[in-house]
């Protein structure tokens, strides 16, 4: 079984080296060849730099390094990371250390246990401890999750976070549109169109930024993708 792990990149200069060793000492209990593939989604910091430093300090963990020659946003960094990958299953990965890579053995367990096609990663499960994380943020997230799950008719819990892992037969019978933050929307909304009952959701940590320390998401994201759920769910856009 080959994992890709796709991981957009934008002014991150400070923790990809950090998210890139993670990624080369997590351990799986299956069978599983890894593959990561990162876009440098027009970087303006030394985040390229970065890359290339720590690969040339680890010559053993392979990859494979794109760059958008402009800014593209974050949905157009994942397409073009899954266009140029060949796993059978992919999984995106935040170059922001928000969240952990030892978590995602457990949800490639959860997806290969329940025979299921798409693992989401939720903040909010118990099971996991994690810090406290701004509550106007919390309340905004919890209220599009619930639009979503009335408008699927799937109960989630958290249909922002950054984790998804899905298959590629299940990829391919989607065509994203959103090219910056509401991508997450919309692929959850489509894959669940596709088949129902054919999600898990499993716990994760969070280490939440603030825009101080480099959180990307501005309020005017929020808008863009409540725009995203109610057209391609409410809407039912193609």
């Amino acid at each position: 079984m080959k994992l890709s792990i796709i991981i957009p990149a934008y002014n991150e200069e400070k923790t990809i080296h950090l998210v890139l060793e993670k990624l080369k000492k997590i351990q799986f209990k299956e069978d599983v060849e890894k593959e990561i593939i990162i876009v440098n989604d027009c970087s303006s910091d030394e985040t390229e730099n970065a890359i290339f430093n720590y690969k040339n300090s680890n010559p053993d963990l392979n990859f494979e390094y794109y760059k958008h020659e402009i800014n593209k946003g974050k949905g157009a960094s994942v397409k073009t990371g899954i266009r140029n990958s060949y796993g059978d299953i992919i999984i995106i990965q935040d170059a922001d250390l928000e969240l952990n890579p030892n978590d995602i053995p457990a949800m490639l367990s959860a997806m290969l246990e329940l025979n299921i096609e798409f693992v989401n990663g939720s903040r909010y499960l118990a099971g996991v401890h994690r810090p406290l994380s701004s509550y106007k943020r919390y309340l905004i997230n919890r209220f599009f999750t619930f639009l979503t799950s009335i408008i699927i008719n799937v109960k989630i819990t958290d249909m922002a976070c950054g984790y998804k892992l899905f298959t590629r037969s299940l990829y391919e019978k989607i065509i994203l549109k959103e090219n910056r933050f509401g991508f997450e929307a919309e692929l959850i909304i489509k894959a669940l169109r596709i088949k129902r009952n054919n999600i898990a959701e499993v716990p994760v940590q969070y280490f939440p930024r603030n825009s101080g320390e480099g959180k990307k998401i501005r309020n005017i994201d929020g808008f863009k993708v409540l725009w995203t759920i109610i057209k391609f769910g409410l809407f039912k856009m193609k």
